[in-house]
């Protein structure tokens, strides 16, 4: 035993000597390729959200941008979308030669906590265009300790898809509220037709819904920087309008939803109001994609997110990504200028436009693309912000992760009727009291 431990120690030791020599000339390498004696530099950028589409039109804006910068050229890295986190992640850990970065929602808190990304107030504080940043950009730029740690490239929201067809032969017009929209999807669901009101989701991801339904009906009670708790700290599953808005998931899914969407995750609920099975859908902008390519015209429309009942607003967490600068490169304020100029309100508008996302800018709201077209629910909410909230979803807790593997568990048992709404109220309202009060230790 005494000699495989010995042994396993040499080769430690070994690995550890290839390792710095390895980054020695790593670093003298990547130095000799970033900085030519002309003053050229390189920077290395990755992305996460990857695909043949958006790669190609990164190139484009990043041929742009070398154009109008000739003394900086960009590598971009493009790895496969399943792995391009943790890719991310690696390289950073490593300390490997990169600048700039993508930074989700989902990692700027790993990314910050380890030190692995940049400080970018010393940038915003003099970048002409920060106050030009609409409230939804801001938030999601400094979701972290108020600290902006990437500029967001666009806002990923959702809200309401509808069947303008099926709503107007009805005499419907768009629900404002979860009751009226239960009460439009029942009244257009006709299962011998493989008609149903709503494409509801009970797979991967069902606990998103379950999470804006609750907000809508708590409304201004949630607590927006911890968005699982009321403004008296107590979680928010013990609200007795949590339990109403989980009845009227329950409801949804009963009267007015494909028997089938108890297992629907996001490519089925999509499929479901395109290929005409369901009258109402609630998504994310890329979806408007979807719909355009295989819907005829005139036939779909977009509207606000269902507000509650008694509260009168609607609230969602925003999902946002962008572009950070690693907190080691060497060449911060050329990275800085080729954020600068991917977040311009130019270069934000073509790249929205393109990749089906809310843009950054105010300005946006007065580009036809925007105001007058499918992304008109989005621009009117983003305009709304007393009516339309945003929380921020307990990212930051130990048990996050567990917890929405656990819920979506607890969703099945409900919906399959084996457990009741108050038992699994009860669990999540335990499981969250749990975490504050270890969070709190």
């Amino acid at each position: 035993m005494k000699a495989y431990r010995k042994i396993g120690a040499w080769i430690g030791l070994v690995i550890l000597l290839l390792g710095i020599i390895s980054g020695c000339s790593s670093e003298t390498s990547s130095k000799k390729d970033s900085e030519k004696k002309d003053g050229t530099v390189t920077l290395k950028m990755i992305e996460s959200l990857t695909s043949p589409a958006r790669t190609a039109l990164l190139k484009d804006m990043i041929k742009q941008f070398e154009t109008e910068n000739p003394k900086i050229k960009v590598q971009l890295i493009s790895p496969p979308l399943q792995s391009a986190d943790e890719k991310i992640t690696q390289m950073l850990m490593a300390k490997e030669d990169i600048d700039v970065l993508e930074v989700r929602d989902q990692t700027v808190k790993q990314f910050s906590n380890n030190k692995f990304i940049e400080d970018l107030s010393k940038y915003t504080g003099s970048w002409e265009n920060w106050d030009s940043l609409n409230d939804a950009a801001k938030h999601g730029a400094t979701f972290v300790d108020k600290t902006p740690y990437f500029i967001p490239y666009g806002i990923y929201e959702k809200t309401l898809f509808y069947r303008k067809d099926w709503f107007d032969e009805a005499g419907l017009k768009a629900p404002e509220t979860w009751e009226d929209l239960y009460a439009a999807a029942k009244k257009l669901t006709d299962p011998a037709k493989n008609r149903f009101g709503y494409s509801f989701r009970g797979g991967a991801g069902s606990s998103d819904y379950v999470e804006f339904t609750t907000w809508a009906y708590l409304g201004s009670k949630i607590n927006p920087s911890d968005g699982y708790f009321t403004q008296d700290g107590k979680p928010m599953f013990n609200a007795p309008e949590a339990k109403q808005a989980l009845e009227m998931f329950v409801k949804l899914y009963k009267d007015a939803s494909p028997p089938d969407s108890i297992n629907w995750s996001y490519p089925e609920m999509v499929q479901g109001f395109t290929s005409g099975q369901t009258a109402m859908l609630i998504q994310d902008p890329e979806v408007i994609t979807t719909c355009t390519e295989n819907m005829k015209e005139g036939t779909w429309a977009t509207a606000p997110l269902p507000k509650g009942p008694e509260s009168k607003v609607a609230q969602q967490t925003l999902g946002t990504a962008g572009w950070g600068i690693s907190s080691y490169s060497k060449k911060k304020d050329a990275a800085w200028k080729l954020i600068a100029f991917l977040s311009s309100p130019e270069q934000n508008l073509n790249f929205a436009k393109k990749n089906s996302l809310i843009p950054i800018h105010k300005s946006a709201g007065e580009d036809p693309f925007f105001k007058e077209g499918y992304f008109a629910a989005y621009i009117d909410m983003n305009s709304k912000p007393d009516e339309y909230l945003i929380a921020d979803r307990p990212v930051d807790y130990k048990g996050w992760g567990q917890f929405r593997a656990d819920a979506e568990k607890d969703i099945q048992s409900l919906l399959l009727k084996k457990s009741s709404t108050d038992d699994v109220l009860k669990k999540w309202a335990d499981y969250w009291q749990k975490e504050k009060d270890q969070k709190g230790k």
